[in-house]
């Protein structure tokens, strides 16, 4: 019989044992996830002139990943509950790497939105498979701080890309133009992952030979507690998950934020150079100023979130701040530094809502449903990702200033936080 001091004991020594061995390797995949997604906006400018690609051109191949990423989304989410997040990752990373090479060799636009396609539908259902992979592990008071752990790995790909596709793009090795080298050389990775990741992920605690027994068993009883605490709630079917009112509107808000969001990512190197007098590697290197202090929002949301067990408004609040910050970088007639500050303060509120908004949806449905609302919500939201870059593009191929493209964007997070205002939070969701 576990004394109370033992079971204290393992409260604490086991999510810890637990968080040293999953976050950090999952938090590495999605570095090299996410930036084989947005590195094409660090070769945009030397990529965009070496092709003759128009904005318009550029906007739609960035934009069709999310297209390609689509197709497999709740189906990869619904695989990782009842298969193997070990094999389906470890397949998800070979796909995509050996994809991102080949975005290295694009010669004409068929040829761009061709392979951006293909990335999307090989990355496709990692993030909320993750997402159902990291529920299997947590349980819900250190969720929003795993979710953290992982999402981290966003602003970190793209401080840690920005600078280091700069130095690749002044390379020329075998004839080849240097942002071809930074598709090349920054694939590579997520296939060496590919293998590695079949060796070291471990499905479900009962399978961790790295947990003591008693770790095994108390991880184990208190994710089942959990999951008898969402039976009493009422079964609810994959179907009914998917047409619940809390569901589409976190999918629509996610769409909207992502809007926003991805043309941020993928036109902020030129946003930088359009409002300053810097070199196109020297934009691409300063791009990496905003990511980095966004790190300090994410960490900061996430402990506040999970200090306070709230997260509604820690997810709407950030994204209505994160429209006034952008519509105020839009503004014309303001000098550079001004303008960075905006853009890095948009950074900051906009990576402190991404942990507390997954927490949302995971605590109210069985388990198949919750699996399938998270790969829906995020399929949904990544339209956004399509729909952005694509009507920014649009506008600005149609000689659309960047400031009406700026709030476009904008009322696009706007209306994001409204919606997420709207959702029913029940209390077992914090």
């Amino acid at each position: 019989m576990p004394t109370l001091v033992s079971t204290l004991s393992l409260a604490t020594r086991t999510p810890a044992r637990i968080r040293r061995r999953i976050l950090p390797f999952v938090f590495l995949l999605y570095i090299v996830a996410y930036l084989d997604r947005a590195n094409v906006a660090f070769a945009k400018m030397p990529m965009t002139a070496d092709l003759h690609f128009s904005e318009a051109v550029f906007g739609f191949g960035a934009g069709i990943f999310f297209i390609g990423y689509l197709l497999l989304e709740i189906p990869g989410a619904l695989i990782v509950e009842r298969w193997s997040a070990r094999k389906w990752m470890s397949r998800i990373l070979l796909t995509w790497g050996l994809t991102t090479v080949l975005i290295g060799f694009v010669r004409t636009p068929v040829q761009f939105y061709s392979a951006r396609f293909l990335l999307g539908a090989a990355e496709a259902g990692f993030f909320p498979g993750i997402i159902v992979y990291l529920n299997h592990w947590f349980t819900r008071r250190d969720r929003a701080r795993a979710m953290a752990g992982f999402i981290l790995g966003i602003p970190i790909s793209l401080v840690l890309g920005a600078p280091l596709s700069a130095l690749i793009l002044q390379l020329h090795w075998f004839g080849l133009a240097g942002w071809r080298w930074v598709f090349i050389l920054q694939g590579l990775p997520a296939v060496v992952l590919g293998v590695v990741t079949l060796f070291y992920l471990t499905d479900h605690p009962r399978d961790a030979r790295w947990l003591d027994r008693e770790e095994r068993d108390w991880i184990t009883a208190e994710l089942e507690a959990e999951k008898q605490e969402k039976r009493a709630m009422g079964h609810v079917s994959v179907w009914q998950a998917l047409l619940q009112r809390n569901v589409l509107l976190l999918a629509l808000a996610l769409c909207l934020a992502n809007t926003g969001g991805y043309a941020f990512v993928f036109w902020l190197p030129t946003i930088i150079r359009n409002r300053s007098s810097l070199s196109v590697s020297w934009a691409t290197a300063c791009a990496a100023l905003p990511f980095g202090v966004g790190i300090v929002g994410l960490l900061l949301g996430s402990r506040s979130s999970d200090r306070t067990g709230e997260r509604r408004l820690h997810t709407a609040l950030p994204l209505m701040m994160q429209a006034v910050f952008f519509m105020l970088a839009g503004l014309p007639g303001q000098s550079f530094p001004l303008v960075l500050l905006w853009l890095c303060l948009t950074a900051v509120v906009g990576y402190s809502w991404p942990p507390p908004f997954w927490v949302l949806p995971t605590a109210t449905l069985g388990e198949s449903a919750a699996a399938a609302s998270i790969g829906l919500i995020n399929a949904i939201g990544n339209l956004g990702g399509f729909i952005g870059p694509t009507v920014v593009g649009y506008l600005l191929s149609r000689n659309f200033t960047y400031t009406t493209a700026i709030l476009f964007l904008s009322s696009c997070f706007l209306v994001a936080g409204v919606l997420i205002l709207n959702v029913r939070v029940r209390r077992v969701v914090t």
